[in-house]
């Protein structure tokens, strides 16, 4: 028998399991009636210190790594939550974007227990439990203007309803995730650079060097971070033998030009979103991904919201960055909805939130 929707009206219980890249995890979460939401467990294990000494994520490692501890972390899960496996609603795993073979270990792994139970399977966007999460922690309901940025995506997407998204902006080149650990890479620093950077930034002067802020001024809302990087690399360069001042120094000019470069972004969004939604729509800003955790990011846009008019909503840090809770929600969410996935879903490694966004911005941009 084919798993059903359960009836509308009951509260849904959903297990997530999250393999997307260097972190395992599983969560439960419950969503009530009136769509409001608890959050039952959620566990996560970091394999960051097998990948440490290679200086980035090494795929093959990182599916290893979530095959050797995924049902054990299922199980903690559950304990947590008091819930057993037949207690489920469904069963969410993140199906892309991603490492494939991550993705494939929680697919697999997902439907496996969706079948056994004989329960719903739900293959999970990435990037949509990002932009829904604030529905768990908060309770707050769409329309909102979504800035994601973490170590694979820097986008800005008008959430207008669960599976209504439309894309503002995007990278053109690196992600700001990805341009903070470069430039930790760069300057000899430890692995992941974000909270590297940021920690030397702040014992250092932001106005010694004068790096671009790229794309600043643009009509549209697109982000671009390679030129950053490489005006980092060329002042480093001229610097050599670098000096400790002189790494905090470009650390903390790189950092504001990166922040001032995103504010600028942001702001061009709102107004992108203002037009669009029309004037009685609700001015909400919600930052998700790991480099919201960032506090020069924090502070840069809630100067920035305070002067637009906006509310600002951050979920929590250890939601922030990769965990199984936001996919659980992003379940709960879909399937309240009447959304069910076939269990021949495929692991998508590419899957853009906005299906109907060009394919390309210009060179090397990312979904």
């Amino acid at each position: 028998m084919s798993p059903n929707t359960p009836p509308p009206g009951l509260p849904l219980t959903v297990l997530g399991i999250e393999t997307s890249c260097d972190e395992t995890a599983a969560a439960v979460v419950q969503r009530a009636a009136d769509g409001t939401g608890t959050l039952l467990s959620n566990v996560v294990r970091s394999q960051w210190d097998e990948h440490r000494k290679y200086g980035g994520v090494v795929p093959e490692i990182a599916a290893r790594a979530h095959v050797s501890c995924l049902d054990r972390l299922i199980e903690e899960a559950l304990q947590i939550s008091g819930k057993s496996l037949s207690d489920m609603s469904a069963i969410a795993a993140t199906a892309g974007p991603g490492l494939v073979g991550g993705l494939v270990v929680g697919m697999v792994t997902g439907k496996a227990l969706a079948l056994a139970a004989g329960q719903p399977f739900l293959a999970i966007n990435h990037l949509e439990a990002h932009a829904l999460t604030v529905g768990l922690t908060e309770g707050l309901r769409p329309p909102y203007l979504l800035l994601l940025a973490s170590g694979g995506h820097t986008q800005l997407l008008l959430v207008r309803g669960v599976g209504l998204y439309e894309r503002l902006g995007t990278t053109i080149d690196d992600a700001l995730g990805e341009a903070f650990d470069k430039t930790a890479k760069l300057l000899g620093l430890e692995q992941p650079g974000g909270p590297a950077v940021e920690r030397l930034a702040a014992g250092g002067d932001p106005r010694r060097f004068a790096f671009p802020r790229p794309l600043a001024g643009r009509a549209e809302a697109h982000f671009s971070f390679a030129g950053l990087k490489t005006a980092v690399r060329r002042k480093a360069m001229d610097l050599v033998p670098l000096k400790d001042g002189d790494v905090a120094d470009l650390c903390a000019s790189f950092q504001a030009a990166a922040m001032d470069a995103v504010a600028d972004r942001v702001a061009r969004a709102m107004t992108i979103a203002e037009e669009r939604l029309g004037p009685d729509a609700p001015r909400r800003l919600v930052v998700a991904g790991g480099v919201a955790a960032n506090k020069t990011l924090r502070a840069r846009l809630d100067a920035l919201v305070a002067s637009r008019g906006y509310s600002h909503h951050i979920p929590p840090a250890q939601l922030c960055t990769d965990n199984a809770a936001m996919i659980a929600w992003a379940g709960a969410e879909r399937l309240a909805l009447g959304g069910i996935d076939d269990l021949s879903a495929p692991a998508r490694p590419r899957w853009p939130l906005d299906g109907h966004a060009p394919a390309a911005i210009g060179a090397g941009v990312k979904a």
